[in-house]
């Protein structure tokens, strides 16, 4: 495989919020193998709470109407939403939304399948004061999730008077007509703009002042998140840490222990991780032979990959293709 030439004068800091000639966010949601649900849209009024279990996938809202809070049950304070805000939640735990942070939560998958009505709005009638939001959920299925859910904190608020939620808003007037009324192709584009709402998400959570730790973090690290970029862009090349503190300008001891402290694993072992996952995905959705697979992520035989892989996940490339393809 030609590489790139790797310079320091190479080094593009735009790269690391994934618009410059590498994505790393892209190339991981592309592995993601994501389930977007388009969630009822919830119509009530009065003073109620809902509590929701534990789940396995992230779950987005946003309030079109009247004041709302959500709170991780155990985790976190009730946080109160205004029409136009949006909230992304990943930790799996309980948690609850509510017109009124002071109400005894109920069992909220019941009164919603209670309260649906036939176009499709859920409708729940306790009071004066009208609220009315919409949402969604994403299954991560795959492997490559781990690198976005370990991330992220369990609540990210997205308030409506952000700079940083312009694509958001667009993205709310379009729910918002989508789930007025029942209208053919609706699961297909609820999709789409549930993808939509995820990624513009993550950038204006990318953007805010204060980086997020883990992977995610790392790529708004100019310097980290360019590396990352790299390894992405010649995934085959046989970096190495002296080549990759290079590229960046800095001292091998400096760059190790900036990379470790931003993405939480060493260098060389990021590149191996990111290596075996686009194994995992080749050999579930892909008929290459091991061989071939090996060339795409850098190894120069089967027998060196397949060494790789059963050290990582403690079975043979065969045997998981046997046990996982798609």
């Amino acid at each position: 495989m030609t590489r790139m030439n790797h310079t320091a004068e190479n080094v593009n800091p735009i790269r690391a919020y994934g618009i410059g000639e590498s994505d790393p966010l892209s190339d991981v949601l592309g592995l993601l193998h994501l389930e977007n649900f388009l969630s009822r849209r919830f119509e009530a009024s009065g003073s109620w709470a809902l509590k929701f279990p534990e789940y396995s996938h992230m779950k987005f809202r946003s309030v079109i109407e009247g004041q709302r809070w959500i709170w991780i049950v155990g985790a976190t304070e009730p946080v109160e939403l205004s029409p136009g805000d949006f909230y992304l939640i990943s930790s799996g735990e309980p948690y609850c939304f509510a017109s009124d942070a002071h109400a005894t939560p109920v069992d909220g998958l019941e009164l919603m399948e209670k309260h649906l009505d036939q176009d499709g709005v859920v409708r729940f009638n306790a009071g004066e004061g009208k609220t009315v939001g919409i949402g969604g959920r994403f299954k991560l299925d795959d492997d490559a999730g781990g690198f976005l859910l370990r991330s992220l904190p369990p609540l990210i608020h997205m308030r409506a008077d952000s700079g940083q939620v312009l694509a958001l808003r667009a993205a709310l007037d379009l729910f918002i007509y989508e789930t007025a009324v029942m209208r053919p192709g609706k699961s297909a584009i609820g999709g789409s703009l549930c993808t939509i709402v995820l990624v513009n998400i993550l950038r204006a959570y990318l953007s805010n002042g204060e980086k997020p730790e883990g992977w995610l973090g790392a790529l708004a690290d100019p310097k980290i998140g360019t590396v990352v970029g790299m390894i992405h862009d010649d995934v085959a090349h046989r970096w190495t840490l002296q080549e990759l503190a290079n590229c960046v300008g800095m001292s091998r001891t400096s760059f190790a222990e900036r990379f470790r402290k931003r993405v939480g694993m060493a260098p060389l072992e990021y590149l191996t991780r990111w290596r075996m996952t686009l194994a995992r995905s080749d050999l579930r959705r892909n008929g290459d032979n091991l061989a071939k697979i090996a060339e795409k992520i850098g190894y120069d035989s089967e027998t060196s990959f397949s060494a790789a892989f059963r050290r990582s996940f403690g079975q043979s490339p065969g045997k998981y293709r046997a046990l996982n393809q798609e």
